[in-house]
C-alpha cells in the first residue's frame, strides 16, 4: 500500500502547467463525475475556465502525485486590478476589502483530491505547498457551503469568511473566505 510520505509534490508555473492540463481535466472529471449533467460543473466549461486560469498572472499550480497517479491539485493565479471577482458578493462589504492592484490577492481556484484519497492530509499539503511564499499579502478562495469538511478544514487553516459570492449567473452560491498571508497555520 502507498504511503502519503510517498507524495510527490511538483509545482509548475502556466507554460510547464499547459503540458499537464489533461490530466488535470481527467482529475476534475473523476471527482465531479456525479455533476456532470450540470451545465456549470461540466468538464468542457471546466476546461474553459482552467484555460482563462492559465493566462493570469502570477499563475501557480501544485500536483500530488502517489505511486505514478494524480491524487489531487491546487492551482491559483492572481487577482488583476479591476477583476470582476468581487462583483458577485452578496453582502455589502468594506470597499478597502475590494480594492484589488493585480499583486494583493492570490485567488486558490481549485483544489481537489480524488475520492480514494481523501481525508488523508492531501489537500493540506498541496495547499501548503501552493500558498508558501506568495509574494501577494492575502488569498481567497470560494466553497460551496454545503461542503462541512473543506469549510472546517479552511477555517482551522486559518481562512475567515467574508460573505457569499455568485460568481457566474448559473453557478452556485459559495462561501466567501480570505487569508491572510503569509501569516498561516496550516496544521
Amino acid at each position: 500500500m502507498t504511503t502519503l510520505d510517498e507524495l510527490q509534490l511538483t509545482g509548475y508555473d502556466s507554460a510547464a502547467a499547459r503540458a499537464v492540463t489533461r490530466r488535470l481535466v481527467d482529475v476534475y472529471a473523476d471527482v465531479y463525475a456525479d455533476r456532470a449533467g450540470n451545465p456549470f460543473f461540466s468538464v468542457d466549461r471546466f476546461a474553459e475556465r482552467l484555460d482563462l486560469h492559465l493566462s493570469a498572472s502570477g499563475y501557480a499550480l501544485v500536483t500530488g502525485e502517489l505511486g505514478g497517479e494524480l491524487v489531487g491539485y491546487a492551482y491559483g493565479a492572481s487577482l488583476r486590478a479591476g477583476t470582476l471577482w468581487w462583483s458577485g458578493l452578496r453582502e455589502p462589504v468594506e470597499p478597502e476589502l475590494l480594492r484589488e492592484t493585480g499583486h494583493r490577492t492570490f485567488a486558490l481556484n481549485e483544489i481537489m483530491v480524488r475520492a480514494p484519497w481523501r481525508r488523508r492530509g492531501i489537500a493540506q499539503r498541496l495547499h501548503a505547498a501552493l500558498l508558501a511564499d506568495r509574494p501577494e499579502s492575502r488569498a481567497t478562495l470560494l466553497v460551496e457551503q454545503e461542503n462541512a469538511p473543506a469549510l472546517a478544514a479552511y477555517t482551522k487553516w486559518g481562512w475567515r469568511q467574508v460573505g457569499h459570492l455568485q460568481p457566474f449567473p448559473d453557478a452556485p452560491v459559495y462561501a466567501s473566505m480570505l487569508l491572510d498571508l503569509p501569516a498561516q497555520n496550516f496544521s
